[in-house]
């Protein structure tokens, strides 16, 4: 004890004296007292009340500094500014060429006292019971609250009506507290300037009902057909039930929690007495008119506004309600000239084309999966399927590049892997038969590849393990859940119906030599006041080695070449990769080409009255039968033109050895007439017929009628070509011996595969039976 008071002491010396007078006289200006001296260890850090006060003092000065200065900053936004600052807008990839807008504002104003009462006093009684009281903010709401958002209940937001009048013009920067603030500030100087009628007025002219309808006049015609002024006690009860979230309130969508809001408003105006009891027994919940698509939204564009919303909402950072109204502006990555071009292209389609023949396009860059161009249909309000990202197709013969695929990751080499390409070939119970009905003796992948061979890739699923064919679709791209994708042994032939998008996500991943980038239309989003608040990412992901990716486009070069299925598209004067695909029926054809720096997909399939897949209807000038190589090739032909004009010719990677052997690639051309023994005229699927070396045929009175009906595998409709379209016997194919080579590890498999333990039936496609094998 004693020492303690002699350490006070030594303390009271060092201060200036014994006495509160003598050490307050000690001090010269301000010192800085903390952790404050002569207290204990643990009071010395304790702030004093002084040191509190005076803090709170300077927090208080600061709001009032802050709040008159936004007072005096800020301007009372017009209706019509606000109407702009709703709009999201929808841009092309330059910026500045507008595609559209997304629910485009359709906004009317009218005057307060052309609209009955009841119009007014149900928007009151919902959103804002003491508008006509408070000074344009209400303290007891927002301390309400805060005090529920801190306890951790649901988030609520004590706005009133003139809050929310301003917070249309902040719309997405009112989140944080400082946004927060400036709503408040606003909103005192609005009730300051303009009367509760002028307020009230602006309010109902601007805030958004769904539907694409901002203020009441267009909500009104939106949801019931008539004019604002013409609306009924039951049918403003409901616009004001659905405001705070209409789109999940609408009756089309939700009637039963559109309902539920529609009570409460007319309760809410019997206890504020703006009705009587009388009237709101009489109420009733008031019918509503189909919900019509937004002008912006027709033609082809539309797809691409229904595509780029779509993919915002999918990343979890935008909602839909935020996207209708927003102000945003959404870049993509749509080139209007390639997309232009993607549209003419369809259109250049012979006139008999069927009404319910569809195609689908869609064009991408594989490096940073930004998506040129898209054609989803012919006019979004008529049809609101996209044919790119929503509608399935069998996928045919473009399925065989996941069998490279697996093939190539067990170390199978391309131009030493063997299997006799001879037609109808019978494994177990299953008959599997090329389409053009040739034999093209022992052949490796490249020939293989470049004629489509189905027997050959049956073989080789079946040498790889059919399993391992479907796991490498998945890798590549190919979602999980794909109809038809399974592990049976001609799942090489094409029974999976895959979307347009998700085949060329998949060729993309090889195309971009193994990185995966998932393919997208938005490139970022600013929003109303130009700052950028998304940006895709563009990061890729490796999926695939890069020297099996390099092979993979190394193989698949060959349909391009002279004899293969798609040696139509050399003519484009630079390497192109590739595979045309045609399912049994035909069901669908497709064909999808690449370069290093855009890959394009043309998918086409005809759908019947019921909405289900029917056989393709033949048209134009391929009368006898429509296949991958036909009209998909030209019409990628007739878009690639035009789109990749101007751009570098790049070559693809040179691949690198595969089990020990490095490919040949430039003896491939020289080795093409030693391993083709096939006619060049008989290409892939639904082949072209020589028509110069035929007689003319009798052409069928009526195309897509009987003989339009493909029984797979013959080619309906097609003349009968006299003794192969002239040409001389050919004989046997006499493959000059292939040279030993004792290194490789494994080898080719035998000429007559041995059934399997437990063979696999046939896919199973509509009216194709088991062992009924078209697909090429």
């Amino acid at each position: 004890m004693a020492k303690k008071q002699h350490y006070r002491k030594q303390q009271v010396k060092q201060a200036g004296g014994g006495s509160r007078r003598g050490r307050q006289s000690g001090r010269k200006g301000f010192r800085w007292n903390y952790p404050r001296r002569g207290l204990g260890p643990i009071r010395r850090w304790l702030p004093s009340w002084r040191f509190l006060l005076g803090c709170l003092l300077i927090g208080v000065v600061a709001i009032i500094v802050a709040f008159v200065t936004l007072y005096m900053l800020l301007d009372i936004p017009k209706p019509e500014q606000i109407a702009a600052a709703q709009r999201t807008t929808v841009y092309y990839e330059d910026g500045e060429e507008e595609m559209g807008a997304i629910y485009d504002y359709d906004r009317t104003a009218v005057s307060l006292d052309t609209l009955p009462d009841y119009v007014g006093n149900a928007v009151v009684a919902s959103e804002d019971r003491t508008f006509y009281t408070n000074n344009g903010i209400d303290l007891g709401g927002i301390a309400r609250a805060a005090i529920n958002n801190l306890r951790g209940g649901a988030r609520q937001g004590g706005s009133t009506l003139t809050q929310q009048y301003v917070e249309n013009y902040y719309l997405g920067q009112t989140t944080d507290y400082l946004g927060k603030l400036r709503e408040a500030v606003l909103a005192v100087k609005v009730d300051n300037h303009l009367t509760k009628q002028e307020i009230l007025e602006n309010y109902l002219n601007t805030i958004y009902f769904g539907r694409g309808a901002y203020g009441i006049q267009a909500a009104a015609e939106r949801y019931f057909g008539v004019k604002a002024a013409d609306l009924t006690l039951d049918q403003a009860a409901l616009l004001t039930a659905i405001i705070p979230a209409p789109s999940a309130w609408d009756p089309a969508i939700n009637p039963d929690q559109a309902e539920v809001r529609f009570d409460r408003v007319i309760r809410r105006m019997v206890d504020d007495k703006y009705i009587t009891e009388a009237q709101a027994a009489a109420a009733k919940m008031p019918e509503t008119i189909a919900p019509k698509t937004a002008s912006d939204f027709s033609g082809p564009s539309g797809y691409l506004l229904d595509q780029a919303q779509k993919e915002l909402i999918a990343t979890g950072k935008f909602t839909d309600e935020e996207l209708r109204q927003g102000g945003f502006h959404i870049i993509t990555t749509i080139d209007a000239k390639k997309q232009q071009a993607a549209i003419d292209t369809v259109n250049n389609l012979p006139d008999d084309r069927p009404e319910n023949n569809y195609v689908g396009i869609l064009s991408a860059d594989p490096r940073n999966g930004e998506i040129y161009a898209m054609y989803g249909g012919a006019d979004y309000q008529k049809r609101q399927r996209n044919a790119v990202t929503q509608d399935r197709a069998q996928a045919g013969s473009t399925f065989k590049p996941f069998t490279l695929l697996a093939a190539l990751e067990q170390d199978y080499s391309p131009q030493n892997t063997y299997f006799d390409s001879r037609t109808p070939l019978e494994i177990g119970n299953i008959k599997v038969q090329n389409y053009d009905g040739v034999s093209r003796g022992r052949v490796n992948m490249l020939t293989g590849t470049q004629h489509s061979i189905n027997t050959y890739f049956v073989q080789l699923n079946q040498k790889i393990g059919p399993a391992n064919t479907a796991r490498a679709a998945v890798q590549a791209g190919l979602p999980e859940n794909t109809p038809g994708l399974d592990d049976s042994l001609t799942n090489v032939l094409g029974s999976a119906s895959p979307r347009s998008i998700d085949m060329t996500q998949a060729y993309a991943t090889w195309a971009n030599r193994g990185m995966y980038v998932p393919l997208h239309i938005v490139r970022e989003v600013r929003d109303s006041h130009g700052k950028v608040v998304y940006t895709t990412p563009t990061k890729g992901e490796r999926k695939i080695d890069e020297n099996i990716a390099d092979n993979m486009n190394w193989i698949l070069q060959a349909t391009a070449r002279p004899g293969g299925t798609a040696e139509k598209v050399a003519k484009l004067g630079r390497p192109v990769a590739g595979k045309t695909g045609t399912s049994s029926g035909p069901w669908s054809a497709w064909y999808i080409g690449y370069t290093p720096q855009m890959i394009t997909t043309i998918n086409m399939y005809q759908i019947g009255p019921n909405g289900e897949e029917e056989v393709l209807t033949p048209f134009g000038k391929y009368w006898w039968g429509i296949g991958g190589n036909n009209f998909p090739v030209d019409m990628w032909m007739d878009y690639m033109t035009k789109a990749i004009d101007g751009m570098e010719v790049m070559d693809f990677a040179k691949p690198g050895p595969i089990a020990g052997r490095t490919p040949d690639t430039d003896r491939i051309e020289e080795e093409q007439p030693q391993i083709i023994e096939a006619p060049s005229a008989q290409p892939e699927e639904s082949p072209e017929p020589e028509v110069p070396q035929a007689p003319e045929p009798e052409r069928p009175a009526a195309p897509g009628a009987d003989d339009g009906k493909h029984e797979a595998p013959e080619r309906p409709g097609q003349p009968p070509a006299p003794a192969e379209p002239q040409q001389p016997a050919r004989p046997e194919p006499q493959r000059p011996q292939q040279p030993q080579q004792p290194e490789r590890p494994r080898p080719s498999a035998p000429a007559d595969p041995p059934a399997p333990a437990n063979p696999e039936p046939g896919y199973p496609v509509p009216g194709n039976p088991p062992g009924n094998n078209s697909a090429h």
